[in-house]
């Protein structure tokens, strides 16, 4: 049987109607299909390795190793995929990483490119795709934002952006935070007065807001300014974020020296503020690299089995930010190889600049740098600089990722001990990596949304967070129990579908934990691995030590209810055949009070923990966040359907009334903002509207 073989054209991806065209899998020799505990073993894999060589290309390309359910494990390159087969097939030689690997093998695909740099940026998509579990993963890919000032309006608008570009302007960043960004749109609109409203805000103005009263807004939208004067104005600011930031001082500072000659102290006032916005913007930089306009200085710290990869932006000679990630690699993989990883994947789906700094030797540099100039168009330089400035630099970085790890081993530990106190109180088999809290949102049953949040070992993951639109006509407005039912029910039922697996006895129910936990003064969990920061864990049946993959299905499951809720909630998976998910209720205290809460459990009698019980903060921490999750996005729907349907969804709020708040308050969001006396001040608006007005934005949701 052979393995798959793919030829590619240089739009290096792969479609789903490629991965649906599998060849069936090659048989693995009999012989050495398992050792003597039926578990796949080192001769089984090298067996199966052997068996794909022969069929496997010589030139360049990527290779796939899967194991017997077809996930996929190792993702690799090579410049002739054959030669690096064969040395998997090797008896000897291979450290405890690669040796676990290759006795979990059960198949290989093969695709194969024109060139290795290719292979090298297919390698790195297809890493961020699967995921597999030998490779070098990046744990945090969101998107940078941006400052973008558009060019689609007379009168252009500064905004923070994120995402794809489709709206036409002038695009400066990446910087490595929101809050970044907005300190800078904040400073930039003292300096260069440009509009931040949105165009529709703009259009409905007939006069100056606020901003414009704290001087930081021209007011192109009431003729404050004339269209040439404004144009300045934006070309000044475009000049600036382009690195002409000196010329741009010049400039201010001469026009500041003739308005004070001409004694005209009030407009060389104006000029002084605008310098001394600019002069925080470029304060604010920390270090800076002189000689180099763009460039991402990169820096890894290991320490205790982890990676901290510190990367600083600089843009047009300007420190834009930095940001701190954690990729998940093998412990046995060095600084120099983790970093080569994790830059591929980096610049998979971001823009590259002309030069990158390393803390390490890659040992694919040259391979790399020309990977990137490939990608990105233009000459892309690597280099480790080992005296002088940008030196300097490199160890500031350094210094910020040793810094980085040691918070992060130190949340760590405080997670995982926490982790195993919540398994112990909760009597589950392992410790959990996989939390689910699920909470409902609502006013008088309009907008009705149910969230979801994750957390694990290592806090909360917000890219599996989820929410629900309650759609279904049956369940009556209000009905906490029907809306909890309706998102447990998509959920896992979307779990059995894509993730089904064997059902086991319920954690709860099982004879050695249904009395042990905390409050019953049960002891510790004996059978609960904890894994501390820089500690191997011992394998166990319930929690091998190479349990790297993450599973979809959760160890445990939170409900922001009581003993109804969790009825429901159970009644509702019974029906779907899933027994086995731990599950909780957590009851607010009497007034709401945080610290009297009431936890439901099946087999238990209702408890609580004590006040300043660490792990009842840590569970009131799970449970707010799934508050607040599913409170954001009820808010959300509820901001698009007043925008659909107008401020006449408020009763007694026609046209006319909604035209007068507009006129008065300029946004909807003002309008929500306002108080009660501010809304009676609106003419048409009496006391009984207003409060009306107030109560349907503040009312406080189920």
């Amino acid at each position: 049987m052979n393995g798959r073989r793919t030829d590619i054209e240089p739009e290096l991806d792969l479609t789903e109607e490629d991965e649906d065209q599998t060849l069936p899998l090659p048989e693995p020799d009999p012989a050495a299909d398992a050792d003597a505990k039926g578990q796949p073993s080192l001769a089984s894999g090298r067996a199966t390795i052997a068996a794909h060589l022969k069929n496997a290309p010589s030139g360049p390309g990527v290779y796939r190793m899967l194991d017997a359910a077809g996930e996929v494990l190792y993702v690799g390159k090579a410049k002739s995929i054959r030669k690096r087969i064969a040395s998997y097939a090797r008896p000897t030689g291979h450290d405890s990483r690669i040796a676990r690997m290759i006795a979990a093998t059960a198949s290989l695909e093969f695709v194969t490119t024109r060139t290795e740099t290719e292979a090298l940026l297919l390698e790195a998509n297809l890493i961020k795709r699967l995921r597999p579990r030998f490779n070098v993963l990046m744990r945090d890919d969101k998107s940078f934002p941006y400052i973008v000032i558009s060019r689609d309006h007379p009168a252009p608008q500064i905004l923070k952006h994120r995402g794809a570009r489709t709206r036409p302007g002038d695009y400066f960043g990446p910087f490595a935070s929101v809050w970044a960004v907005n300190r800078t749109i904040t400073a930039l609109q003292r300096a260069f007065l440009i509009r931040s409203c949105s165009d529709a805000v703009f259009e409905s103005r007939t006069r100056p807001c606020l901003l414009h009263q704290i001087k930081r807004c021209s007011a192109p939208c009431t003729g404050e300014i004339t269209p040439d004067a404004y144009a300045e104005l934006v070309r000044e600011a475009r000049d600036f974020l382009s690195g002409k930031s000196h010329a741009v001082k010049k400039l201010l500072a001469d026009e500041m020296e003739k308005a004070s000659e001409t004694l005209d102290f009030e407009r060389a006032a104006i000029y002084r503020d605008r310098l001394a916005a600019l002069s925080a913007i470029q304060s604010q930089q920390g270090v800076n690299l002189r000689g180099v306009d763009d460039a991402d200085v990169f820096a890894i710290h290991q320490a205790g089995g982890y990676n901290c990869v510190q990367v600083f932006f600089f843009r047009t000679g300007q420190n834009w930010g930095n940001r701190a990630y954690f990729p998940k690699a093998d412990r046995g993989l060095s600084a120099s190889e983790v970093l080569n990883a994790f830059i591929a994947q980096f610049y998979d789906d971001k823009p590259c600049p002309r030069t990158i700094l390393v803390s390490e030797e890659l040992p694919e540099r040259a391979l790399l740098a020309e990977a990137l100039s490939t990608k990105s168009g233009h000459t892309v330089e690597i280099a480790t600089p080992k005296r002088g400035e940008k030196r300097d630099v490199i160890d500031h970085a350094l210094a910020n990722a040793r810094e980085a790890l040691g918070r992060k081993l130190s949340e760590t530990s405080s997670q995982q001990a926490l982790l195993k106190s919540l398994a112990e109180l909760f009597g589950l088999p392992r410790l959990p990596r996989r939390i689910e809290v699920y909470d409902n949102s609502h006013i008088q049953g309009s907008n009705a949304v149910g969230g979801m949040i994750v957390a694990g070992p290592e806090g909360f993951q917000k890219n599996q967070y989820r929410k629900f639109n309650i759609r279904s006509e049956d369940i009556t407005p209000g009905d906490d129990f029907g809306m909890m039912r309706e998102v447990l029910e998509r959920r896992f039922k979307r779990l059995l579908s894509e993730h089904p697996r064997k059902q086991h006895a319920p954690a709860s129910a099982q004879p050695d934990h249904a009395d042990s936990g905390r409050a019953n003064g049960g002891d510790t969990l004996d059978q609960t691995v904890v894994a501390l920061p820089g500690e191997q864990p011992a394998e166990t049946p319930e929690q091998p030590a190479d349990r790297e993959k993450d599973t979809p299905w959760p160890d445990l499951v939170l409900i922001d209810g009581g003993q109804g809720q969790l009825a429901a909630a159970r009644e509702t998976l019974a029906q779907l055949g899933v027994t086995d998910v731990p599950m909780v209720a957590v009851a607010k205290g009497q007034d709401r009070d945080a610290g009297r809460e009431t936890f439901f459990m099946d087999g238990r009698e209702p408890f609580r923990l004590p006040p300043r019980d660490p792990l009842l903060y840590f569970v009131e921490r799970l449970r707010d966040e799934a508050h607040r999750f599913a409170i954001g996005s009820h808010r959300t729907r509820r901001k698009r359907d007043i925008r659909e349907g107008g401020l006449q969804e408020i009763p007694g709020i026609g046209p006319t009334r909604k035209r007068a708040l507009l006129n008065h308050f300029g946004t909807l969001k003002a309008i929500e903002r306002a108080s009660l006396a501010d809304l009676a001040k609106v003419p048409g608006i009496n006391a009984d509207t207003a409060r009306r007005i107030y109560d349907f934005f503040h009312e406080r949701p189920a």
